[in-house]
């Protein structure tokens, strides 16, 4: 089935209550006839400024040619400041009033960023979000199978005892797990070669919880770009993929990084995943509905397309990927 083939793992790290408990899980169903597709986006909340409703028109042409079954968010959902209440009308100008195509009428699985704790972070986690729009799923963290800032940190503190047990709830439920792919998603960067760069406490505390877990991809917003970065770590090769193009984005940062840089798009844009068995493949989509960047990987025979990235780099970094079209990428690595 396919709720075997995929668990994805929604954590918030500001880095429930302190007191320990499981992550609650949501079950999606899917036919097991057919793979399991969906689209990323990140940062996008902006009242449908700064060409949110590009990426969305886009994400709703391609959600209805591939048949999505969800949408995952990596957080920063309401930009700059959150939500003020369950009743602030930025709920309808950012979201509702935006991904308005039928084909994004799917479940969208949210997890919170910064930005997102500026507000009555409360207010997004409430439920009757969803009696205004079914689709709103938020939660600090869970697992779907299939200047000074105020920041809300009302039920994440003491932060020190939240981050440990959320660190081992996510390890109970992964190891749990009998899925053949494993997705964590997370707001915050581990690995970009954007603004934000590496995130040293991600990679001092959940990096070795999703290495031990042998997690296949960390997916996150935060930066506004797209990127694709693969590990040099041959015991665990997990692939990093920043979708946080929902918005504002052409940041002009570049700073490369000790891992393999794939692929680098300063624009806004999306991200598409398909699981399929054992193959899985992501594609970044740009805001007029090009396709960037593929990657595909295959895990009974671990065939990946790895080839030296192509950049065209100037004053204002706008983008880099491999020197491979789609469908060589998947030519190769599904036959």
């Amino acid at each position: 089935m396919a709720l075997a083939a995929l668990l994805i793992a929604v954590i918030t790290l500001p880095l429930s209550s302190p007191a320990r408990g499981e992550l609650t899980i949501i079950e999606h169903p899917v036919e097991a006839s057919r793979p399991l597709r969906l689209l990323v986006i990140g940062d996008w909340g902006r009242k449908g400024r700064y060409n949110q409703s590009g990426v969305a028109k886009q994400m709703g042409k391609v959600a209805e040619d591939v048949s999505i079954d969800m949408v995952v968010s990596t957080g920063d959902n309401f930009l700059d400041d959150g939500l003020a209440s369950v009743d602030d009308k930025a709920f309808h100008e950012s979201f509702v009033d935006v991904y308005t195509a039928k084909s994004l009428q799917k479940p969208w699985y949210l997890v919170l960023g910064n930005h997102d704790y500026r507000g009555d972070v409360l207010a997004q986690l409430d439920p009757a979000l969803r009696n205004i729009d079914s689709r709103f799923i938020c939660m600090r963290s869970f697992v779907v199978e299939a200047g000074e800032d105020h920041y809300d940190w009302r039920e994440v503190a003491p932060r020190e005892a939240y981050i440990e047990n959320l660190l081992k709830d996510l390890d109970t439920a992964m190891k749990r797990s009998r899925a053949t792919w494993k997705v964590a998603v997370g707001h915050h960067t581990m690995r970009s070669v954007s603004s934000h760069g590496d995130t040293q406490e991600l990679l001092q505390l959940l990096l070795p919880v999703l290495k031990d877990n042998s997690i296949d991809l960390y997916i996150n917003g935060h930066d506004h770009c797209l990127e694709h970065i693969s590990s040099r770590d041959s015991c665990s090769p997990i692939q990093y993929f920043t979708s946080g193009g929902g918005s504002k984005a052409w940041r002009g940062v570049f700073r490369p990084n000790d891992d393999k840089l794939e692929f680098f798009y300063d624009g806004q844009g999306f991200m598409s995943l398909e699981v399929d068995g054992d193959l899985a493949r992501a594609v970044f989509y740009d805001i007029d509905g090009q396709a960037l960047h593929s990657w595909s990987l295959s895990k009974s025979r671990r065939l990946q397309v790895d080839q030296p990235p192509i950049c065209s780099c100037s004053s204002k970094i706008r983008s880099c990927s491999s020197n491979l079209d789609a469908k060589s990428i998947y030519a190769v690595s599904s036959s």
